[in-house]
């Protein structure tokens, strides 16, 4: 695989979310087991970052804390589950760039973003990246724009998932480069790369 870097949109956080009340830390907290929820697929940034503090944070807080995957809607799904927990700080979300994106590109949105969570921390940051499999005869940026422009809507690509921080970065890409392709939505990067590589 040839590994293009692409740079419009070059930086993808994910943070957790809570709506834990600031008492709620004075009384002992956390008393009884945490649940993160990822609201994407396993394999995706987010999944795998939570799984990577999961045991840490555990061993730290000295509760179990249990990693959820509840991929759907763009995020909303897991996201909603997380919006309508109690307000106590033992449902944790993985959240992104869909919290933001989400009510510009859907008529109805379950949760509101700045109401239902509170930002706890960064836990990572990502670099998209544009590849190619090694079949086809671009061999840089130019070289695809090239080629796109030449088979218009031939050339396909795929993303996380409609909505998502890499398929809206693509169409500005394709946007600012005057091309069109044939976009591919998968439920989360894992199976996408798998295509891609097979």
């Amino acid at each position: 695989m040839h590994s293009l870097q692409f740079s419009p949109v070059a930086l993808l956080t994910a943070a957790f979310a809570s709506v834990a009340p600031a008492p709620v830390c004075s009384q002992g907290y956390p008393t009884r087991p945490l649940r993160i929820i990822v609201p994407t697929s396993p394999g995706a940034g987010s999944d795998y970052a939570a799984r990577l503090i999961s045991q840490p944070l555990s061993v730290r807080l000295g509760q179990q804390v249990v990693v959820e995957n509840r991929p759907g809607g763009g995020t909303m799904i897991g996201s909603e589950i997380v919006a309508r927990s109690r307000a106590d700080g033992y449902t944790l979300l993985t959240g992104g760039p869909s919290l933001a994106i989400n009510p510009s590109i859907y008529k109805s949105v379950p949760y509101d973003a700045l109401r239902d969570f509170a930002p706890i921390t960064q836990t990572i940051s990502q670099s998209l990246v544009l590849v190619v499999h090694p079949s086809l005869p671009a061999k840089s940026v130019k070289g695809l724009i090239v080629l796109a422009k030449a088979r218009p809507g031939d050339i396909v690509f795929g993303s996380a998932g409609q909505g998502s921080g890499p398929h809206l970065s693509m169409e500005l890409f394709l946007l600012l480069s005057g091309t069109r392709m044939l976009h591919v939505p998968y439920k989360g990067p894992a199976q996408a790369i798998v295509d891609l590589t097979g």
